[in-house]
């Protein structure tokens, strides 16, 4: 059986409408904040418990910025929003020195080469991200409904941080995002003839309150990319 109070700490981030990632990352290290103090409940600790955890990753485990610096985010949101006693702002501890690598860069010709290289069944979605600014989980997300060809341009809804936004749609992709949308349709209509089928999965209460948009085509959420 899992912890209780981690579950509560999940329950509580999923009410605030937290991503997934976010969740599973704070989580992660809360747990591993919660081992590093022998399992004391964090009622119990605070300002200098956490400093020696930040520290601990620092001179122990040489972790890099980045992940000190997430996993004091997820200490500061559980003392604040979740113990309802926050951290103070002058926390002493070792902070992470890592030099953070360099990002690989590739050229107009490399990312040419790259994408007549990829297979079929994935060009379509990197082509995407690559012309479009769209993030891996907003292209496996993508609907039917989120494609405006008249505009040349993709809706984004729920994206990083709960934000909507649009982006422009490359003409290039126009007749393969129409392909694609012909092929999708034909899983729809196979979908729709199994007596099996019950629609796809609708967030929130938005089932009850569209009975029978889980199944229409391009309606609230069907995956407009398939493998």
């Amino acid at each position: 059986m899992g912890s209780v109070f981690l579950t509560y700490v999940t329950e509580q981030m999923r009410t605030k409408r937290y991503a997934k990632r976010t969740i599973q990352s704070y989580v992660y290290w809360i747990k591993g904040f919660i081992n590093f103090n022998n399992k004391k409940h964090p009622v119990d600790c605070h300002d200098i418990e956490v400093e020696c955890f930040l520290s601990f990753l620092t001179n122990q485990l040489n972790v890099a910025p980045k992940t000190q610096a997430l996993a004091l985010n997820s200490l500061v949101f559980l003392y604040r929003e979740i113990i309802k006693k926050p951290l103070t702002l002058n926390l002493n501890f070792n902070k992470s020195t890592a030099q953070p690598k360099l990002p690989t860069v590739l050229t107009t010709i490399e990312i040419a080469t790259l994408l007549k290289n990829i297979s079929a069944s994935h060009a379509l979605p990197c082509k995407l991200m690559y012309g479009s600014g769209l993030r891996l989980m907003e292209v496996v997300r993508l609907r039917v409904q989120d494609v405006d060809f008249n505009y040349l341009s993709v809706m984004i809804w729920h994206g990083k941080g709960g934000k909507h936004r649009r982006v422009t749609l490359a003409k290039e992709l126009i007749t393969p995002l129409k392909q694609q949308i012909s092929a999708t349709k034909l899983l729809y209509q196979q979908d729709i003839r199994n007596g099996y089928y019950s629609g796809v999965w609708l967030p929130h209460a938005l089932k009850r309150k569209y009975p029978l948009a889980a199944m229409e085509f391009g309606g609230i959420i069907y995956f407009l990319l398939t493998d």
